[in-house]
């Protein structure tokens, strides 16, 4: 930028040719020149600007804009940067941490941040006539402290979750049990189905998950059972919530399948689709068994209920339906997409 500074034709400009610059300015300029920290000077009431290496990647394709005005460079964000320079101009410099402006560097409005200070330049007689623009980009920064926060809440949103689901559990378990060895069987068949959904979530960068991870993951200790499994639909990102009670409840109504349903015999199916549906805007997914023993209505309620019927569509704003029919279990839930985006947009 030196070279470009001496090569410029500054006659142009109500800075006139470089020749008849004067100390202060002769001086400022070499001292951004000579500075590795990114600086702009920016002289005269045009605020003409002048800019060392260092600042070129702060302008992205704005470089080359040497002896144009500051208010014309950043034209975009001149109501929020231009009250900050007319303070410098009037004696008072600024100092801002992860400032916020929105740009137009890139070809596209971006949001970034910057750390800066402008600082008013005084001549020999202590007449105030610039200013320079010192600071460092510090989008990145801001980005990953903003991902530690969210990370920071959802672990303690999941925590405050996975103990009020925990109570719950060992609660209505041990309320429906017939035996205290029946009650500690199925806390630690359920408990394995919870640690397998929080796993699900862990392994994924941004704490989300497919709904055919979240299927299959619950299904896969159930494939070595005597019947038939399969399942399928498109690929859909889930919430966090969404992620945990489906997985408990096909963890759920697997179980049952193994011990009372499809999965309990020989030849015995079952199936799991799901599918987005734009008319009508919902998703749906349907569990069904064949070729079980004789279904029959539980004749009572317990965790496995309030999972499947209770939780299950409360986290996805929807609706279950059960059918115990003659050929084998059935259920539906029916689920708004607005719901789907909106766990997804809560990544």
């Amino acid at each position: 930028m030196g070279a470009a500074i001496a090569a410029f034709d500054w006659g142009k400009t109500s800075l006139g040719p470089i020749e008849g610059w004067g100390a202060a300015l002769k001086i400022t300029v070499s001292t951004i020149i000579n500075s590795a920290f990114p600086k702009c000077l920016c002289w005269g009431e045009d605020l003409i600007s002048i800019y060392n290496d260092a600042f070129v990647p702060i302008l992205g394709n704005k470089h080359f804009c040497l002896g144009q005005s500051f208010q014309t460079i950043w034209a975009e964000a001149w109501s929020e940067i231009g009250p900050i320079s007319a303070r410098a101009m009037a004696g008072e410099a600024t100092f801002i941490e992860d400032f916020p402006l929105r740009l137009e560097r890139h070809g596209h409005a971006e949001l970034a941040h910057f750390t800066f200070c402008y600082s008013p330049v005084r001549d020999e007689t202590g007449k105030v006539v610039g200013m320079i623009d010192t600071v460092i980009e510090t989008t990145n920064t801001v980005k990953a402290k903003e991902a530690i926060d969210l990370r920071n809440h959802e672990l303690m949103h999941r925590s405050r979750n996975t103990f009020a689901l925990i109570s719950a559990l060992v609660s209505q378990t041990h309320r429906n049990a017939a035996s205290l060895e029946e009650a500690h069987i199925k806390i630690q068949s359920r408990l394995s189905s919870l640690n397998k959904a929080q796993n699900i979530l862990a392994s994924s960068f941004d704490v989300s998950a497919s709904i055919g991870q979240v299927v299959e993951g619950a299904l896969e200790p159930f494939r070595q059972n005597v019947g038939a499994i399969r399942s399928g639909g498109p690929e859909i990102a889930l919430g966090r919530g969404q992620v945990v009670s489906l997985a408990m409840a096909v963890h759920e109504l697997a179980t049952n399948a193994a011990k009372y349903g499809a999965l309990s015999v020989p030849g015995g199916e079952l199936e799991v689709r799901w599918s987005l549906c734009p008319a009508e805007a919902d998703f749906k997914l349907h569990w069904s068994e064949r070729g079980g023993p004789t279904v029959h209505a539980p004749e009572r309620r317990g965790f496995g209920s309030f999972l499947i019927e209770e939780a299950l569509p409360a986290e996805f704003e929807g609706e279950v339906t059960l059918q115990y029919l003659p050929e084998g279990f059935q259920m539906q839930l029916i689920a708004p997409l607005a719901e789907i985006e909106r766990g997804q947009a809560a990544l």
